[in-house]
């Protein structure tokens, strides 16, 4: 099991260059709640899992942050995955179609 001052370090490494701190806070929790009781930071969890958690943040980030369209499949297992976790200051996406349902009415 992970200890507290080593859980808060364990996922500095996963940071992307380019993500502000904003963005990686939220990420960051995303990784931290979702990494099993077992991962010590090192093997023998293995490394083809430890992607996919990396890869579902990015995707649950870039929804939440920049917009991204996923499948309904995969946005729901992010969200899903996410839940609980608080972001102040998320930025509201309009989908293309929420514009043109507008204009219709």
């Amino acid at each position: 099991m992970v200890g507290e001052v080593e859980e808060a370090e364990v996922p500095e490494r996963f940071r992307s260059y380019s993500e502000n701190e904003r963005h990686w806070q939220a990420r960051r929790e995303f990784i931290l709640r979702n990494l099993p009781p077992d991962w010590a930071g090192e093997a023998p969890w293995p490394t083809n899992r430890i992607d996919h958690l990396l890869s579902l943040s990015m995707v649950w980030a870039n929804h939440l942050f920049l917009g991204c369209s996923y499948s309904k499949d995969l946005l729901d297992k992010v969200t899903e995955m996410a839940e609980g976790i608080e972001v102040e200051g998320a930025p509201q996406f309009t989908t293309r179609d929420e514009i043109m349902k507008k204009h219709q009415h």
